[in-house]
């Protein structure tokens, strides 16, 4: 049995090496370094930067508070919370852009932010929430994976020696929670830099607006253009792989 389970999974790891190096290594070395030293890629690398920077962010701002509520307190309905929340992990993201696009487009509140700036349809702010929502799921269930596994009862005691909750969670817990933090922050920003199907439908793909790397590869692909469609891969994967690598050095226990 022991044979057999390595065999499968050494397999699995030769098919998806060989699929990794085929993209990597099918056009010439000198056409991908004259492709990332074009305007386009490089404006695509700085959008996919700042949008994905951003929405991390946003999701840590969000999802360590969230994730500390869903792992330490019981209330009506937290099963039914836990599911909502981890909807976007689920749903396709042509969906959810879909639904975004919607709500963003046509309902009143979107109008209220229109008319007070903040457009997100067809425009890079229309990237950032679109990251925003389909990756919050993985900082949240990262985090709250990570509060889990932090006893209580270090918070217990800090209460005891004079702290107030707050000071307990900042002073003992969040120290103790940064190996996931970190590790929730790396593959939250990889997935927001390799966001596409929600992107698309919310902001559009349009050449050097809202041309992210995933966006970029997409549009070059439909006009032909396989070396500069090939640079744009080549980065993603190799952002990829650092932060895989990453999560699982620092928080491979993490549940998903």
């Amino acid at each position: 049995m022991k044979i057999i389970t390595l065999s499968f999974c050494l397999l699995l790891t030769a098919f998806i090496v060989a699929l990794l190096l085929l993209v990597v290594t099918h056009p010439a070395p000198g056409a991908i370094l004259d492709s990332l030293g074009t305007k386009e890629i490089q404006f695509a690398i700085y959008l996919s930067l700042v949008t994905s920077i951003a929405s991390t962010i946003l999701c840590i701002c969000v999802a360590v508070p969230a994730a500390y509520a869903l792992a330490r307190y019981e209330f009506w309905g937290k099963t039914f919370v836990n599911m909502i929340v981890d909807i976007p992990l689920a749903l396709p993201p042509l969906v959810a852009g879909v639904g975004l696009l919607l709500f963003f487009g046509t309902t009143t509140f979107g109008d209220f932010l229109a008319n007070i700036g903040l457009v997100f349809v067809f425009t890079p702010l229309g990237i950032i929430i679109a990251q925003f929502f389909v990756n919050l799921p993985f900082m949240l269930r990262i985090m709250r994976s990570t509060f889990e596994g932090i006893n209580p009862r270090y918070e217990y005691v800090a209460q005891t020696l004079g702290c107030t909750q707050t000071q307990a969670i900042r002073q003992v817990i969040l120290p103790m929670s940064l190996n996931g933090f970190f590790a929730g922050v790396v593959i939250t920003w990889a997935k927001g830099i390799g966001e596409f199907g929600a992107a698309l439908i919310l902001a559009g793909a349009t050449r050097m607006k809202t041309e992210t790397l995933p966006i970029s590869l997409f549009l070059n692909m439909s006009c032909g253009e396989l070396e500069m469609a090939i640079s744009a891969a080549t980065i993603l994967i190799a952002i990829a792989v650092v932060s895989l690598y990453i999560f699982e050095k620092y928080g491979g226990s993490a549940k998903f």
